[in-house]
């Protein structure tokens, strides 16, 4: 089959050991059209002793030469873009256009920064007075690495701990979403283009439950960076955990969109609409409680539903469609059952809500973006995450009412604060409890900022100097002069 997907290994392409494959949708139509490995622990193990075999050289391989070959791999995605973005596409459901402008750019934006990350990552060094010594830290790579991640942002997330992971001289063996698998595939041709070393990189495809649990349980992966769902998460720290394995781990979200009065309206509510539907609401940033100041409650309300009943629902590859088609049929159930959740517990359907049939794609998995004004905050739709096109909006009365409002969750991945009152900014930002606060703004990412949440979003930081860190162990080294 024309797009049959193997595992990477070793700088080659080959099918996992036991033969086993998963079908690989079309969300689009529904369709199957390729085959993905299902590979098992024999195929973990052959890709840990390919990363292994590499490890000490690329380990003492120079800065500036790692950097160059980071540099070459952003260029080959680049000059990829179009292929990479129609194969993201296609596999997640996503509009193209997104993809071209957001996803693949970013996948290279990720090689290119720890690219020129690595070249300026330096450590501390401590001379004790008095007592004629000096401590100095190294920051050595940790060995062969676990990355696993998911099928949101397919290329994107997988190069956000790729890149970082081979900058700071670690050997990799990575798992994609079994979801989206394509583009990670590819990933592989364009790193031998760019001469990065046999080994260096390992790419197993498969479920979690099989191929990913290899991975966490395997005795000599030192540490594992996952992007996923909260309850894996917990599964893979009860695993790793006791093996004294590094972690990073970065979960769900359900994250409080709080708009004041003072806001500037129009930007708020063309950013807002944006922050509640890109990528089909299945970003774990995503705006999706959506607290407003009763004084423009109902005007916020009527305006608001107007714009979303504008954005259209259609084919991925069709230039004007805004959401494009959800990731997967169990997926795209899952959300419908959380609307009906809605309708149960008194929440009313704004607009959406229902399934779409897409002329000559009558299966695949649309929906319309669905707002709900919930009764408060306590119920589930407003708790628990859902992760699609669907967000929940009520009024509020005081900033206390709301930051109890907003904190009222087990998640806390990021929060939007639409205000234009400086004080209000800075005793809010302070008191959210969210790893990532935006005023006046949604997803600006700079790549040299901390990323991650607290609570059950997750454990530790990516990003910057934070994943440089992670990805390698300190030593202090302390020297006694005379």
């Amino acid at each position: 089959m024309a797009n049959t997907i193997k595992n990477y290994i070793n700088g080659q392409y080959e099918n996992p050991i036991n033969s086993n494959w998963l079908d690989n949708y079309d969300p689009s139509n529904g369709e199957i059209y390729g085959k993905t490995p299902n590979s098992s622990k024999e195929d973990v193990e052959q890709a840990y002793l390919s990363a292994q075999s590499a490890f000490e050289q690329w380990s003492q391989t120079t800065l500036e030469e790692r950097s160059r070959i980071l540099l070459k791999i952003s260029e080959g995605i680049e000059s990829q873009l179009d292929a990479l973005a129609e194969a993201e596409s296609k596999d997640n459901g996503k509009p193209i256009s997104l993809a071209k402008s957001i996803d693949i750019p970013r996948a290279a934006s990720n090689f290119r920064f720890f690219a020129n990350a690595i070249t300026q990552f330096a450590s501390e060094s401590h001379e004790s007075v008095g007592q004629n010594a000096i401590n100095f830290t190294l920051r050595q790579p940790i060995g062969v690495v676990g990355c696993i991640s998911p099928w949101n942002l397919p290329l994107y997330l997988f190069t956000w701990k790729i890149a970082p992971a081979i900058a700071a001289g670690n050997c990799v063996v990575a798992k994609p979403s079994e979801v989206t698998p394509m583009t990670a595939y590819m990933l592989g041709e364009i790193c031998n283009k760019a001469g990065l070393p046999k080994g260096v990189l390992n790419i197993v495809h498969g479920l979690g439950t099989t191929t990913g649990q290899a991975i966490i349980e395997h005795p000599n992966i030192k540490a594992i960076s996952f992007t996923g769902g909260t309850a894996t998460g917990a599964h893979i720290a009860r695993t790793a955990a006791p093996m004294f394995k590094k972690l990073s781990l970065e979960l769900g979200g359900k994250n409080p969109n709080i708009i004041f009065a003072d806001c500037d309206y129009d930007a708020m509510l063309r950013n807002t609409i944006h922050s509640s539907f890109a990528n089909q609401g299945q970003i774990c940033l995503c705006g999706s409680r959506i607290f407003v100041e009763k004084s423009i409650y109902e005007k916020f309300k009527n305006d608001f539903v107007e714009k979303v009943k504008q954005l259209k629902v259609g084919h991925p590859a069709k230039a004007d469609t805004d959401i494009g088609a959800l990731v997967s049929k169990p997926h795209l159930e899952k959300v419908l059952d959380y609307i009906n959740i809605a309708k149960q517990e008194n929440g009313t359907i704004l607009c959406g809500g229902n399934r779409i049939t897409v002329n000559g794609h009558e299966n695949g998995y649309y929906l319309e973006p669905t707002v709900i004004e919930v009764p408060n905050e306590h119920c589930r739709v407003n708790q628990e995450e859902i992760f699609g096109p669907v967000v929940t909006i009520m009024p509020f009365g005081t900033e206390d009412e709301v930051l109890q409002m907003a904190n009222k969750v087990k998640y806390g991945l990021s929060a939007t604060l639409w205000t234009n009152d400086l004080n209000r900014t800075m005793r809010m930002s302070n008191q959210i409890q969210a790893g990532i606060v935006w005023i006046n703004t949604w997803l600006m990412r700079d790549l040299r900022t901390p990323f991650g949440g607290v609570k059950a979003s997750g454990v530790g930081r990516e990003g910057g100097f934070e994943a440089l860190r992670f990805f390698t162990e300190p030593k202090n080294v302390c020297i006694k002069f005379k």
